[in-house]
């Protein structure tokens, strides 16, 4: 093996790794964008969660009216929607922590490992 044979052998080499470096960087682009699609793809579906709650709240409100059932809720009814909506933001996130995003401060909104849990957002659940 001469001289000329060891410098081709490091060019390919070199190439190799220039082109693996390339590919490499192509997929952390198209892995943010992804990342980027996913974030607004759950965003966007927990405004829709939000914009259905109201609407079946006003429909509910525009029957109670159409019925002429006087809409005073009583105070054991009042006090029931209080603590729904108390727990509303802890079933939201429960619900992410289920589909396999982080909830945690350190990585929230992030994809979990399947089938792994995060102690963090576990412990915060748990508060």
């Amino acid at each position: 093996m001469g001289v000329e044979d060891v410098d081709q052998n490091k060019q390919r080499l070199f190439e190799h790794v220039s082109q693996l470096e390339q590919k490499l960087g192509q997929m952390a682009e198209e892995l943010e964008a992804v990342k980027e699609h996913i974030a607004r793809l759950v965003e966007e579906n927990h405004e829709l969660i939000v914009e259905n709650e109201k609407l079946r709240n006003r429909l509910e409100h525009k029957v109670a009216q159409e019925t002429d059932h006087p809409h005073a809720p009583e105070q054991g009814q009042v006090s029931k929607k209080k603590k729904r909506s108390v727990g509303e933001g802890y079933d939201n996130l429960a619900r992410l922590y289920q589909e396999g995003f982080h909830i945690c401060h350190l990585q929230f909104g992030s994809l979990r490992k399947e089938g792994e849990d995060c102690i963090f957002c576990l412990s915060f659940l748990n508060k």
